[in-house]
């Protein structure tokens, strides 16, 4: 039996899917606990689960320290939004997505975390720690303990990114060796943003595209979809069976940014309401639920709608897009900041849904999306495709046997050096 710690940021979609791997380690008879703050991790993981509670307890006002509001489509910790979402809006493509990833959340999580992810290391004494490649303290920590560790990597984006733009890796580089220096791991050469011993990937070539780009430690797993907590009580008999129905969602980062964007798309889909109808995962209260072929909740069973839906559409956050796909859904994708403009050229390159630009959305240009998707079979075709390559790939138990492997190897290599 080997022990394993989840280091994980505040964020649902980073967390979810350590919970079917986790789910997966125990049956096998493992031991499993979390590091990550209480509120965010929590709901996720049950109560019967371990969560340190001093992993990130950040000062009021920190990307760490709890902040009221709304959460996202699928309540993963209900009262507190995704950090993210708190940072200035608009909409942000290409390296300035990803500078603003690191310089507004990254860093500061990271120095917020990191006492607790090693109070939670002295206390648990996991045989490897599994840190969320966004949660650069579990990299950073584990280096500094001798602890061997492996890279829970929920998005592509930031490997395919950085991979080819020396400018963007040298930039990187740089705030990381500063990032270093603040946390007293100056001589630390681990790069938290991966393990050089097992990356795991939650994606497929289908999606991302070659392996390779990964690097040589990396594996590509496939989504680890588990059953999670939803809210009681959706309104399932307003569903009408013979239309075709659209989930239209912003996840966690979209803050108020959705003023505009939603209610062109509840816009466009009244103007089909005939032949179309929408559930709109709104928490912000932007669009008003007037009926004529539109459901606004504030939070919505995601997995669970997803099985009745024809097409998603999105903000281009990684599990949402893999949850689309693993479903078969084509998606019309409008990506606002971070990875998620990575992610929707993915989408694109696979065939599997549009891109729209999210600042210049009309009702009109989200129409005639999805009307394409909708209408033109070539696009579940390769929804589909990208989905049968997310099964064959194995998921959360494909991965928990990575981590079975280089658990069994480190033990292997500390009995030889007794």
């Amino acid at each position: 039996m080997s022990g394993f710690l989840f280091v994980v940021p505040p964020f649902a979609g980073h967390v979810n899917p350590t919970v079917g791997v986790a789910a997966e380690l125990v049956r096998r008879g493992h031991r499993v606990a979390w590091a990550g703050p209480p509120y965010a991790v929590e709901p996720l993981v049950g109560a019967r689960a371990t969560v340190f509670p001093r992993a990130a307890q950040g000062a009021p006002g920190s990307v760490g320290a709890a902040v009221p509001g709304a959460s996202d489509p699928g309540r993963p910790y209900p009262g507190r939004p995704d950090p993210r979402a708190s940072f200035p809006p608009g909409e942000q493509r290409g390296a300035a997505a990803l500078r603003s990833l690191w310089e507004d959340c990254l860093e500061p999580l990271a120095e917020a975390m990191a006492p607790g992810v090693r109070s939670a290391v002295r206390e648990f004494r996991p045989d490897v720690l599994v840190a969320d490649q966004q949660a650069l303290a579990g990299g950073l920590v584990a280096d500094q303990l001798g602890i061997p560790w492996a890279t829970s990597a929920t998005t592509s984006a930031e490997f395919t990114a950085l991979t080819g733009t020396p400018q963007l890796r040298a930039w990187a580089d740089e705030r990381l060796q500063s990032l270093r220096k603040r946390m007293g791991a100056r001589g630390s050469r681990s790069d938290p943003r991966r393990s050089d011993r097992l990356v795991l990937v939650f994606t497929t070539e289908a999606l991302a595209g070659p392996a390779g780009q990964f690097g040589p430690q990396a594996r590509l797993v496939g989504p680890s979809i588990a059953p999670r907590p939803s809210p009681d009580g959706f309104p399932w008999h307003r569903l009408d069976d013979a239309r075709p129905t659209v989930l239209i969602t912003l996840g966690t980062v979209s803050g108020d940014t959705g003023a505009h964007f939603l209610p062109a798309c509840a816009a466009a889909v009244r103007d089909r309401s005939d032949a179309l109808q929408a559930v709109i995962a709104d928490p912000s209260g932007a669009v008003r639920d007037t009926g004529d072929g539109i459901l606004v909740l504030s939070h919505v069973p995601q997995l669970a709608l997803l099985e009745r839906c024809s097409a998603v559409l999105c903000h281009g956050g990684h599990n949402t897009v893999c949850e689309a796909l693993w479903h078969g859904l084509p998606l019309v994708v409008a990506p606002i900041r971070y990875d998620q403009p990575v992610i929707a050229s993915q989408v694109v390159r696979a065939g599997a849904g549009l891109r729209i630009r999210f600042r210049h959305a009309s009702a009109d240009r989200i129409g005639a999306a999805l009307d394409t998707v909708l209408g033109e079979p070539q696009y579940r075709t390769a929804a589909r495709r990208v989905g049968e390559s997310f099964r064959a790939a194995g998921g959360a138990a494909a991965a928990a046997t990575h981590l079975e492997l280089l658990a069994a190897r480190t033990a292997v290599v500390r009995a030889r050096a007794r």
